[in-house]
């Protein structure tokens, strides 16, 4: 299971409505490395400025990787997540993850690295496996 859902967030799930503010705090007690990569990228965006922020450095194991995979690639933890902190996520490989603002002047650079160029200039033999 990806989330550890608590008793009380499942009981609204299947009451019908869920209060996003108590999946997000399930989202950050459940996936803490994802939670801190993101966090993080969020404070140096809102810091350096810029048009994005993004993380380079591999996870630090599988557990830490399975976290960010499993935080990305659900449209709905993805999606509360971006409304959370006010950002759009992008994601390459296992681990580049990136924060843009929701500012229109930086959709292009948003489109360049989503991209399939940017996609295949970002594969390495080392990542092959993750």
């Amino acid at each position: 299971m990806s989330l550890d859902v608590s008793p009380a967030l499942l009981e609204q799930a299947e009451r019908g409505e869920v209060d996003e503010a108590d999946f997000v705090d399930c989202v950050r007690t459940s996936l803490p490395y994802a939670w801190e990569m993101i966090s993080s990228l969020v404070a140096q965006l809102k810091v350096d400025g810029g048009q994005f922020a993004d993380n380079q450095t591999p996870p630090p194991d599988e557990q830490a990787r399975g976290q960010l995979l499993r935080a990305l690639a659900s449209d709905a933890i993805r999606g509360a997540l971006q409304r959370h902190f006010g950002v759009r996520l992008a994601f390459q490989n296992c681990h580049r993850v990136a924060v843009f603002p929701l500012d229109a002047s930086v959709d292009e650079t948003l489109a360049r690295f989503t991209s399939v160029r940017s996609q295949l200039l970002n594969q390495s033999p080392e990542l092959r496996d993750c």
